[in-house]
């Protein structure tokens, strides 16, 4: 327990990690990288270099700050975040060298102001922090390797099947190298995926969410290509242009919260925009196979047809189900957005809703959800990579 000295201090420093918090996590990186240069093989190379990496973790220092006298108001974001932590593989030994580097930061970049005092409570603080992150972890790797077909950190997969879905989305359907079957998975998680590519130094890591219903022997998951001149999309198009059945690569198992609760029977919504159709897919087609009655409406916002994913096995998946909605809107096109008109028309507000797309997409969606009366505990939703703050929230 930390004392109430320190949870003092710890709160004057709120306004500082405000306004220095991102300035802080990316002096973190830098001299973390440089002094540990293998950490490189598991922390994601493109949300560094767009600066995601550092905002999340500044994101996650200031709530830490802010609710240091109730930590339990965070408990959601530490599940969420070890989540991600247990699919990269991420173990005890590395949370003490964060601390290090954490604390040297934060005495760069405020200099003077940062006293021995806030030094010494950031440092009680966080070890405090790390402990419930290294508990939760610890039970999620034990439950992953427990599981029937389970095991933790990485396992070799090998492509079984490579399909174009989209004029940029790729799925791959992914069976164990070993023979063995996969674990169930809960509609909406996600593994991540370890890949050596030729001539580049460090490992890549990538999140992608399961794209199918649990299936007993195989997992999807469905890509979409970066631009070429992207430099950070070097996995995606490594992934369309390099990866043919027949070749291996690493996965982690299924992890993540934001998951459908399949045990309802009451109306239900999956919201998505572009490439976030990928974990409504897993939840929409086990709903379909497993309580096809259920009340269900399914809108999709894509830039056009071409772009549109899935759209013949959701269209086939609704002409089975007595009690199903489907809309899709293309950005190209005249009134070619999701509106509040269009979501009271199709979304049923006393039911659940799930949405995932772009940030912009998703603070649009739900802001407009909220208005028409949906509570928070109705509305759920996903980040692709590290968590940021939603406007609308």
């Amino acid at each position: 327990m930390l004392s109430e000295q320190t949870k003092a201090i710890i709160k004057s420093t709120v306004p500082v990690l405000e306004v220095h918090g991102t300035t802080i996590t990316t002096t973190f990186y830098r001299n973390l990288f440089e002094a540990h240069p293998e950490l490189l093989n598991i922390f994601n190379h493109a949300n560094q270099a767009k600066g995601r990496q550092q905002a999340a973790l500044a994101n996650t220092v200031y709530a830490a700050a802010l609710h240091i006298d109730h930590l339990e108001a965070i408990l959601p974001a530490v599940v969420q975040i070890a989540n991600k932590h247990v699919s990269l593989g991420i173990k005890a030994e590395h949370y003490p060298i964060v601390g290090e580097y954490l604390l040297k930061a934060i005495k760069e970049v405020l200099g003077d102001a940062a006293t021995d005092d806030i030094i010494n409570a950031w440092a009680e603080a966080y070890g405090v922090i790390a402990d419930v992150f290294i508990n939760v972890e610890k039970d999620m790797y034990k439950k992953m390797e427990n599981q029937e077909n389970g095991w933790a950190f990485f396992k070799k997969f090998v492509v079984a099947e490579k399909v174009k879905e989209s004029e940029n989305i790729t799925s791959f359907y992914l069976k164990p190298a070993d023979g063995s079957n996969v674990p169930v998975y809960e509609p909406g998680q996600y593994i991540s995926v370890r890949l050596a590519i030729p001539g580049e130094k460090y490992l890549f890591n990538r999140q992608y969410s399961l794209s199918q219903a649990a299936k007993p022997d195989e997992f999807r998951i469905s890509v979409k290509r970066d631009a070429d001149n992207d430099p950070n999309g070097r996995v995606s198009i490594y992934l369309h242009d390099e990866i043919n059945v027949g070749d291996a690569f690493e996965a982690s198992a299924p992890a993540g919260s934001f998951v459908l609760d399949a045990d309802k029977q009451s109306p239900v919504a999956f919201i998505s925009g572009g490439v976030g159709i990928t974990p409504m897919i897993s939840m929409f087609e086990t709903v379909a196979t497993v309580t096809p009655e259920r009340p269900t409406a399914f809108l999709h916002a894509a830039r056009n047809k071409a772009m549109h994913a899935f759209d013949n096995d959701i269209q086939t998946y609704i002409a089975s189900m007595p009690n199903a909605a489907y809309k899709v809107l293309y950005s190209d096109q005249p009134q070619g957005y999701i509106t509040r008109d269009v979501l009271k028309e199709i979304v049923d507000i006393t039911g659940d809703a799930y949405v995932c797309g772009p940030v912009p997409f998703m603070e649009s969606i739900i802001q407009e959800l909220r208005a028409l009366g949906m509570t928070e505990e109705q509305i759920h939703f996903e980040f692709f990579g590290p968590a940021v703050t939603l406007q609308s929230v």
